[in-house]
């Protein structure tokens, strides 16, 4: 039988978030193997699709058969699974046991990052920007049939506008400075152009695909444009044709939503923790007037650590996690219902699951955290790590299977509103 500590693995530092971590990802690549039912591992994929086909006359299938359904809001509470550790046989077999064992019921896995693709696209045409050096899930399928036999729920995590890979092969597809060179942000990185359609064609297609795949959601990150700083060249957008930003993002979500349902799916996107208090669109072009109604849920990215001194009249706000996750989710979900979006878990915000600054994060902040999204009238949530390390987190996860936490009256005393 195939043992993982037959795998060598080596350790490489990234940065994500404004923070630094360390991500595990597979010296050899190996097909995705690994699969724990009744304490056995299985050694084959074929195997492995075998068993997994079975859970079709289990429990777990129906579990999962609601989780996925694209008219319900159910409640997920998942782990950001970055490429490397979705490569990786021995990190993926730890993920799973702290799925086993936990609340935790689904995966956000990394499948188009700023690397480019994380999976051999069927596609000639997509795979000329799956890009190089940083390798890929060789089966998919066999990890989605390993996850699902754990109960998991699987979500499929695609980068959108900050694609350095597809702005270098696709000189057309990029924001432009005045002068006609293509536009860089601070760090050197190439930004395509959000109104290019044969652009979103191509994100659409990958979100596709990997539906058919088997994910069981799809979630759009830097659904964005990059930050116009004043000590840069403007940006010029060839394709925009008098569309503002906020409408393009929305038209882009409300495309993405539409071609996804119809595969049986939520579409869900990813903004900025600001985004929920600050009235009207970001200079990025996110405003929740505009892309909530466009999305099945809407992912703030509320870290504490993220917050200036002095947001909320709180002077250190990594000092104070529960209050500005509370804060920020309940102006979400007060918009949301004067949108008269009711769908219970529409809001499904990012937990900061990582230390930046004081104090260091463990498991009293994420405690904290969890607590203010049940206070604020919700259940599920998603914990970042940059490198997917929980490890000092564990404590602050419940054992067993979830139990809902959230305060029946959520905001202002109103009754929580279902869908």
């Amino acid at each position: 039988m195939r043992r993982l500590s037959r795998y060598s693995f080596v350790f490489a530092s990234f940065a994500a978030a404004g923070c630094s971590a360390v991500s595990e990802h597979a010296e050899s690549q190996v097909a995705y193997v690994p699969v724990v039912t009744g304490g056995v591992q299985v050694a084959h994929a074929a195997t492995v699709a075998s068993a997994a086909g079975d859970i079709s006359r289990t429990a777990g299938a129906t579990t999962l058969r609601a989780l996925r359904d694209s008219s319900a809001t159910p409640v997920i509470r998942a782990l950001y699974v970055n490429r490397f550790a979705a490569q990786s046989a021995r990190r993926m077999h730890w993920l799973i046991s702290v799925a086993d064992s936990t609340e935790i019921n689904g995966f956000v896995i990394d499948m188009k990052d700023e690397f480019g693709l994380n999976f051999r696209s069927d596609s000639a045409a997509f795979r000329r920007n799956e890009g190089i050096g940083h390798g890929m899930v060789h089966d998919v399928k066999a990890l989605l049939d390993t996850l699902h036999a754990h109960k998991i729920f699987a979500t499929a995590r695609i980068v959108v506008f900050k694609d350095p890979v597809a702005a270098q092969l696709n000189p057309t597809w990029t924001i432009r400075r005045p002068d006609g060179e293509m536009w860089q942000d601070k760090k050197g990185t190439r930004w395509v152009d959000p109104y290019n359609r044969a652009l979103w064609e191509y994100n659409l297609g990958v979100a596709e695909e990997l539906v058919r795949l088997g994910f069981d959601e799809i979630q759009f990150d830097y659904i964005r444009f990059p930050e116009p700083y004043k000590s840069l060249p403007q940006q010029v957008f060839p394709a925009s044709n008098g569309m503002s930003k906020p409408e393009l993002l929305a038209a882009f979500l409300k495309t993405a939503r539409e071609r996804l349902n119809a595969l049986g799916v939520r579409s869900t996107a990813d903004v900025f923790g600001f985004v929920t208090t600050v009235r009207g669109p970001l200079e990025v072009g996110q405003w929740w007037e505009k892309l909530a109604p466009v999305t099945d849920v809407l992912l703030p990215m509320t870290y504490p650590s993220h917050f200036p001194h002095g947001t909320f009249g709180i002077p250190r706000p990594n000092a104070e996690p529960y209050q500005i996750q509370k804060i920020s989710i309940d102006a979400a979900r007060e918009r949301d219902q004067k949108l008269g979006i009711t769908a219970p878990e529409h809001i499904r915000p990012w937990l900061q699951a990582f230390s930046l600054g004081k104090p260091e994060y463990g498991p009293e902040q994420l405690q904290a955290q969890k607590q203010a999204v049940y206070d604020a009238g919700y259940d599920g949530w998603v914990l970042w790590h940059p490198g997917s390390k929980y490890e000092p987190y564990m404590p602050a996860l419940e054992k067993g299977e979830l139990v809902s936490h959230k305060r029946p009256d959520g905001l202002n005393g109103e009754k929580a509103g279902t869908k």
